[in-house]
């Protein structure tokens, strides 16, 4: 099956992408980006924040696409910085260790099998199996594990920081991270998931007991509406988790997950910052459909053949590519993002209507997807 885009296209696309990298890379030799933009401009942070490794990980793609070395100082400059952030466990107390670690030492470990890459993802899986309640079978997202308005929550987003403890697993031979993941992973597809295939952004378990208590938005409109970027996690991370286990239910998951996301799309394929709205005045989330492209490749994918929505689902993350490129990407000179129209969260104030970074990174994990063989970090 090839998808019904030009390799030239997709390139003219990448090449704006990249250029932005480059033209980043001696602001944020020592720093990262903020996690939102101000006035579409990523302010300069230090290594602290979960948002910190999607600027690695767009270094990391763009070296592979320009394959001349130009990129290989900064990125042990900042490898070398998650290596001190890990040894000093620097802002460390929440789920996000996946995130961080997946793009930095989990790419190195793809590209090179390093023992800096093995050691450094053995440690922070380490540490992510802290926030591990064995009764309630989850791993808590946020905030101390005896916090009570945090205790037993886990989230969509976690998904995403799974594929850490199956690499620990893989590389260690030690099943207890594997044996976690899939655990956290199978209560998010009991739990989190509505019988209509939307998602709770959160849900809480009693840790104590391991029985279910309640859902609950902390980004969404509502806390029984879908939030957009919650279901885009989804539909990525039930498909990587599926990767990892053979299980074929997350698989179907997945799929059911991408039916409602599409379904629910306006005219142009970039979903609002909650599904709960498909037109009028509210903001969209370029970022969120990012994230979907990806994972609806990856599903597609995974899919057989014989699968009457393999097609489809590449054919609409191409879509979403194409609409994100054309008519989403800053195009502005003044602007170190790639693209606007990004909510951070709304409920909050933050980050909305402006560039997001883990939406400039998926973007640039869909395009390298679509345009040559490539394995993705997770």
């Amino acid at each position: 099956m090839k998808p019904s885009i030009s390799k030239n296209e997709v390139k003219s696309y990448l090449d704006f992408a990249v250029s932005k990298v480059i033209q980043n890379k001696d602001d944020f030799y020592d720093y990262v980006p903020a996690a939102a933009s101000v006035n579409l401009v990523y302010p300069k942070e230090e290594n602290i924040d979960w948002t910190a490794s999607f600027w690695p990980g767009m270094l990391y793609i763009s070296s592979e696409y320009l394959q001349d070395g130009s990129l290989d100082e900064i990125i042990e400059n900042q490898m070398k910085s998650f290596e001190r952030r890990l040894e000093n466990n620097v802002e460390l107390n929440t789920h996000d260790i996946g995130f961080l670690y997946t793009l930095t030492a989990g790419a190195e470990y793809r590209l090179k099998r390093s023992n800096r890459s093995k050691q450094m993802i053995k440690d922070a899986a380490d540490k992510l199996m802290i926030r591990y309640h064995e009764k309630a079978g989850i791993i808590q997202a946020w905030g101390d594990l005896n916090n009570p308005d945090e205790r037993g929550r886990m989230i969509i987003d976690c998904n995403m920081n799974l594929p850490l403890l199956y690499l620990a697993s893989q590389i260690t031979g030690d099943v207890k991270y594997f044996n976690a993941a899939y655990s956290h992973v199978k209560q998010a597809s009991k739990y989190i998931v509505r019988d209509n295939y939307s998602t709770y952004h959160t849900f809480y378990m009693d840790v104590e007991t391991g029985e279910p208590k309640f859902g609950k938005t902390a980004q969404g409109y509502s806390d029984n509406s879908c939030w957009a970027r919650g279901q885009a996690w989804g539909i990525y991370g039930f498909t990587l988790s599926y990767r990892y286990t053979g299980d074929e239910s997350l698989l179907q998951v997945a799929s059911h997950l991408a039916n409602y996301f599409l379904d629910h799309l306006p005219e142009d394929k970039i979903c609002y910052w909650d599904l709960d709205f498909t037109s009028g005045p509210e903001e969209r989330d370029s970022s969120a459909a990012a994230i979907a492209a990806c994972g609806l490749l990856a599903l597609s994918k995974e899919l057989p053949e014989t699968n009457e929505k393999k097609r489809y689902y590449a054919e609409e993350a191409i879509e979403i590519v194409r609409s994100l490129g054309k008519n989403y990407t800053t195009k502005n000179e003044s602007s170190n993002g790639i693209l606007m129209h990004a909510v951070y969260a709304k409920p909050d104030g933050k980050g909305i209507d402006e560039c997001n970074i883990w939406g400039d990174y998926f973007y640039m994990e869909a395009l390298i997807s679509l345009y040559k063989s490539w394995f993705p970090y997770w």
